[in-house]
């Protein structure tokens, strides 16, 4: 099996840069890490997350970017900085894994959709929740026709972090819905497809004087019902009642919790079948086995750049998805 030649562009404090560098250095068998470059002044401001690469070599953009035996490119910077560096990258002809889920500027990620098209390149994206195995197995269900029509979708991501990632918040549209509400969003548009109307109502809580939007929902209206995304800052106990309710005329699923912390690194979740009309119906609990948060994820995107498989999320759905997602933050 061929190792997949790869170079990482910066690093980033709230998302999973360091632990995607960490992902990719224990699959051996899959990557062969050639260095980093660090564009926006990562060492200085994040020494923390700069120590997952040491013992690689550092690297100009430019070097990374003209080195021909480098294959993908992992871009990890802050999320203003996303699109920018991998619209750089699809330029150099590289193979492109980007955080989620760019960057809030439309006419720059539409360009880059079509320069990786143009080129013929994948385009993966940190949706990490897309190889969550009870994601997987709930999507299969959706598309065999188990749950029967669904008319509902409601997906929760909530979590508690101090004053001061509240407070950074406020570099991004809508918040929290833009920071985490995209996997959310992404998860209910694989489901449900197109909404036919956006109502944003994302605000701030208020709490110890922040006043960005760490409340972040929305609600979609499709033919037949509602699908909501609700992803708040400062719920206690919010990790652990991350959720995905799927609602079908058949049946009802609920994965609860999306995520949650077994050995060591390890992670696993919960899925809950209602199949029955009766009300004290407490529904058929299955555990999965535990699993890295991110192997499966690059693993995947190892497997497409080999051309092994296609990436079922295509460019064209992650601009649509981007699109949506701009409109539920009211862009």
């Amino acid at each position: 099996m061929r190792k997949i030649r790869v170079a990482q562009i910066g690093t980033n404090f709230y998302s999973h840069g360091p632990f995607v560098w960490d992902t990719m250095k224990a699959l051996t068998d899959t990557y062969e890490l050639v260095g980093y470059a660090l564009p926006e002044r990562e060492r200085e401001r994040l020494p923390q997350q700069v120590k997952h690469l040491d013992g690689y070599p550092e690297f100009s953009v430019e070097e990374l970017l003209n080195d021909p035996t480098i294959d993908a490119i992992i871009v990890e910077t802050d999320e203003i900085y996303l699109t920018k560096y991998a619209l750089m990258a699809a330029k150099a002809g590289k193979h492109i894994h980007m955080e989620k889920p760019g960057s809030p500027n439309l006419p720059e990620f539409e360009e880059l959709i079509a320069t990786v098209k143009k080129n013929n390149l994948v385009f993966h994206t940190g949706y990490m929740y897309r190889y969550n195995p009870c994601v997987v197995e709930l999507l299969k269900q959706i598309k065999a026709g188990e749950l029967g029509e669904i008319f509902s979708v409601e997906a929760q991501m909530n979590c508690t972090h101090p004053k001061e990632v509240r407070e950074w918040l406020h570099e991004l549209p809508s918040g929290m819905l833009f920071f985490l509400g995209c996997h959310l969003i992404d998860m209910i548009y694989s489901i449900q497809g197109k909404p036919e109307e956006i109502i944003p109502l994302s605000c701030s809580t208020g709490l110890e004087g922040v006043t960005s939007k760490d409340f972040g929902m929305v609600v979609m209206k499709y033919p037949h019902g509602v699908s909501m995304a609700k992803t708040t800052d400062a719920q206690v106990g919010g990790f652990a009642r991350r959720s995905l309710v799927v609602t079908g005329s058949k049946k009802t699923v609920e994965i609860c919790p999306l995520e949650m912390f077994g050995e060591g690194e390890l992670q696993f979740a919960t899925m809950t079948t209602y199949a029955k009309e009766n009300w004290d119906d407490r529904g058929q609990t299955t555990e999965s086995e535990q699993f890295g948060r991110y192997d499966a994820m690059m693993e995947g995107f190892a497997s497409f750049v080999r051309g092994e498989k296609e990436n079922p999320y295509t460019c064209d759905y992650e601009l649509e998805l981007y699109k949506i997602l701009l409109q539920c933050c009211e862009v």
